[in-house]
């Protein structure tokens, strides 16, 4: 064998093996990307579409706040906040699987007084972000369908024996 055909050979040789790790590397990163989820949340209206589900969350809200208005008086609207006003529910979602990541119901309030010697009205205003006690993996349509009807803030939750309600007693 002479000095170019073995030069040739070795290049040859080197060139393969240069490739084999290589390939195997992309292939075990394939297998890492293909069991690794990339999770992407979106805000629950941006996640359904069929007109029944929409009607179904609008109608959630609605209930949630006319339910909220209907106790607060007796309940969490005493003491130094007698205000208190729902402002916003609002749901993340898993694109791609309808998961529920985390449902928040935002609040705010005032309490304001005369100041006797200056005539000046001191405010105090006080905020709470109240997480709904969901079971981890709850799908959207399960959440619907449990809080479906005229009293979803006491609704047992799906696979929980909490409320939305139970969850305001944690936070308010």
């Amino acid at each position: 064998m002479n000095i170019r055909s073995w030069l040739v050979s070795v290049v040859g040789i080197l060139s393969v093996l240069a490739f084999v790790p290589a390939q195997a590397s992309d292939e075990s990163a394939g297998a890492d990307t293909a069991s690794t989820t990339v999770r992407e949340y979106v805000d629950v209206s941006a996640y359904l579409t069929s007109d029944a589900d929409i009607e179904a969350w609008y109608q959630l809200v609605f209930g949630l706040r006319q339910n909220f208005d209907d106790i607060c008086g007796d309940t969490f609207c005493e003491g130094d906040f007698s205000n208190i006003q729902s402002l916003r529910f609002r749901c993340s979602v898993d694109r791609l699987t309808g998961t529920i990541g985390q449902c928040v119901w935002v609040f705010a309030a005032s309490n304001e007084e005369v100041d006797p010697a200056t005539g000046k009205v001191v405010v105090d205003t006080q905020t709470w972000r109240c997480k709904s006690p969901l079971a981890r993996g709850t799908h959207i349509s399960e959440f619907l369908a449990a809080l479906a009807g005229p009293s979803p803030l006491t609704a047992t939750l799906p696979r929980t024996n909490r409320s939305i309600y139970d969850g305001l007693g944690d936070c308010l």
